[in-house]
């Protein structure tokens, strides 16, 4: 198990074990964290499960596929150099430690 942590806009911390394996917004949905909507379930077609990555840990996720990029540009809040879909960041023991911070809106 990985642990990954979510903090909201008010900087209030959860931090979860996660299965190797699952995306961090499957880890977020089934943990009841407040703030990513995922409505299309993780297809990458609704940008409802976006986040930004603690710039202290960007280093330690692959570069966004053009899919990816190209639904970051429709999120509800701002589009940032650290903004990520979480639907398409999959859990591997590399992330252990990884801090997402969950924009103050996602619609």
């Amino acid at each position: 198990m990985t642990q990954i942590t979510f903090q909201n806009a008010r900087g209030e911390r959860l931090t979860i074990d996660v299965p190797d394996g699952s995306t961090v917004m499957q880890a977020a949905v089934s943990n009841g964290v407040d703030g990513i909507v995922a409505e299309c379930g993780g297809s990458a077609m609704c940008a409802t499960c976006h986040v930004y990555v603690d710039p202290k840990f960007a280093d330690r996720l692959p570069a966004p596929d053009a899919v990816e990029d190209e639904m970051l540009n429709s999120t509800a809040a701002e589009r940032r150099i650290n903004s990520r879909l979480s639907c398409q960041l999959v859990i591997t023991e590399a992330l252990d430690g990884l801090v997402f911070l969950l924009p103050d809106h996602q619609t």
